[in-house]
């Protein structure tokens, strides 16, 4: 008598597509920052702890592409530039507060190594 094999769960291919582009290192700090407010681009790098301006940029426009974050131009002098979450951007609140939830009860925090001060150069 053969005995029958279950099935492998199989994989929501919108949800992997979806923790994919989420799941991007800093995608999910940036979509955090926003959800508080729209910012501009020195401000969220500020916010960011390590992030580079070159991957700031790369991961906005990655969002931007997907109608997650939006970018507008204020025509002032000096131009001013700001990101926002867009409504299908502001979608993901409860995914995220879901997951600060989670964290505040299972992410330990490490201690952060002491920085030295930057050495001065003599005249």
């Amino acid at each position: 008598m053969a005995t029958q094999v279950p099935h492998p769960p199989t994989l929501c291919s919108r949800f992997h597509r979806a923790s994919e582009l989420i799941g991007r290192r800093w995608t999910g700090a940036i979509i955090y920052v926003l959800l508080k407010a729209r910012c501009r681009f020195a401000t969220l790098r500020d916010a960011i702890p390590d992030i580079t301006d070159r991957m700031l940029s790369e991961r906005l426009q990655e969002l931007e592409q997907e109608g997650i974050v939006e970018r507008t131009v204020i025509p002032e002098t000096p131009v001013r530039v700001e990101y926002a979450l867009t409504r299908k951007g502001r979608a993901l609140a409860s995914a995220v507060d879901a997951i600060s939830a989670w964290a505040e009860k299972w992410i330990e925090l490490q201690p952060e190594p002491e920085r030295r001060p930057a050495k001065r150069k003599s005249l």
